[in-house]
């Protein structure tokens, strides 16, 4: 009997994910403060590697399932926003490298902080924001695979 670890990787990399993204947001528009920062960029890297392992694991577990089964749409999106969120919190991740890079340290003083700029808070607004929207939506195909088709459940004799 196969070990299926993804339901055991999922939820770190939600929860980073989210709080990266609220903490985002709220360091652009109400409290550019060093804590808000650092509670943006620290929880996106580690829930972005989570998602790796999360991605792995579900790919492994999806690898014993009927190819025709009535569920397939919905794991076909499942896994679609799973690589989309992975994808844009990675390149959140690099441009945020990018910006650090010019400076010595990862992270600049927040006076002179180029993510603080109005052209930068719109495009990490609009990435913050479909985060959350892959993030959402593929926890919700995970829970409807889950609670309605009882993909990968194990039963109880």
């Amino acid at each position: 009997m196969p070990i299926n670890l993804h339901p055991a990787t999922v939820h770190f990399p939600i929860a980073f994910l989210l709080l990266a993204s609220g903490a985002g947001l709220l360091h652009l528009y109400w409290c550019p403060r060093e804590l808000l920062r650092t509670l943006t960029w620290w929880p996106m890297l580690f829930g972005w590697l989570g998602t790796i392992l999360a991605i792995l694991t579900g790919l492994l577990a999806q690898s014993g399932l009927p190819p025709q089964a009535p569920y397939r749409a919905i794991l076909n999106w499942h896994i679609s926003t799973g690589l989309a969120l992975w994808v844009t919190y990675g390149y959140l991740l690099y441009q945020r490298w990018i910006y650090g890079k010019a400076r010595p340290r990862l992270i600049t003083p927040l006076p002179n902080d180029p993510l603080l700029a109005p052209a930068a808070r719109r495009w990490l607004t609009l990435l913050f924001v479909l985060g959350i929207f892959f993030v959402m939506i593929s926890s919700r195909n995970g829970g409807v695979l889950v609670y309605e088709w009882g993909v990968n459940v194990l039963n109880a004799p």
